[in-house]
């Protein structure tokens, strides 16, 4: 479990009702459902209007990712060197079961290309399509949580709104106009919190695992491609040791010394 997500929001959500409560207000008063309906209801009604039905679900179940750990990359290395090794001494052959059982997609993929006897420039150029296509369908979850962060303040300002007019409505009793103004505005902290608090660093978090995740893809691809081409193992992993220098994506230093051979 990621404990930096769990403490993230319960410093963000302690700081402002700790806050508002040395201020001398009551924590009720921040207490409002109507004002959480409109919020939470506008917001994802309009992200929901923006983006796919796929996507919006998609989008739901990466939540998942904010509270899990990227996997280690070191066991993954650790399982590539043991296939290198199991292929130099047997054969390539020798891991058609592992093909077929490993639970990772991608690495089953991969692993089949290279038992099937694809040559290893072709094994990269298919893999890595697939790691394009695995990267621009994870972003449409950022991209979900990013656009309802974007609209969560609006949402917000629309609930205060709503609930001036309900005050300017009822003028007879002056005496309940302060509260009522304090309850309208109560949606527009609603939607500051949505957004700032649990939408774009929802976005952010999800961003992170999409780059951990193709990371280890990059790792995959180098690995097995080293052992199509018949690669000493402890070579194979000072390779893949490379990546997890610096940044260790594909971009960095440490990612394109990995890749190079």
């Amino acid at each position: 479990m990621d404990i930096a997500t769990i403490i993230g929001l319960i410093m963000g959500l302690s700081a402002i009702v700790g806050g508002a409560t040395l201020e001398g207000l009551h924590i009720s008063a921040l207490l409002q459902p109507t004002a959480a309906i409109i919020v939470l209801g506008g917001t994802f009604g309009a992200t929901f209007a923006s983006f796919p039905l796929s996507a919006a679900i998609g989008a739901f179940k990466d939540v998942k990712k904010l509270l899990s750990n990227p996997s280690k990359n070191d066991d993954l290395i650790a399982e590539i060197c043991r296939y290198a090794a199991k292929a130099r001494k047997n054969g390539i052959i020798a891991l058609e079961q592992d093909a077929q059982t490993h639970k990772d997609r991608f690495m089953r993929k991969a692993i089949s290309l290279s038992v099937d006897g694809v040559e290893p420039k072709d094994i990269r150029e298919l893999m890595e399509i697939d790691l394009a296509a695995s990267e621009e369908h994870a972003k449409m979850s950022a991209e979900f949580f990013e656009a309802a962060g974007g609209y969560a303040p609006t949402v917000g300002i629309v609930g205060a709104v709503v609930g001036l007019i309900h005050v300017m409505s009822n003028l007879e009793d002056i005496s309940k106009l302060g509260s009522g103004i304090a309850v309208a505005f109560v949606a527009t902290i609603y939607g500051l919190i949505t957004a700032n608090i649990i939408c774009l660093p929802a976005a952010t978090k999800i961003k992170l695992r999409i780059k951990d995740e193709s990371t280890r893809k990059e790792i995959i691809i180098a690995g097995i491609v080293a052992i199509q081409n018949g690669e000493n193992p402890r070579f194979i992993e000072e390779r893949l040791r490379s990546y997890l220098g610096g940044h260790g994506g594909p971009g960095s230093p440490a990612g394109e010394a990995g890749g190079k051979k």
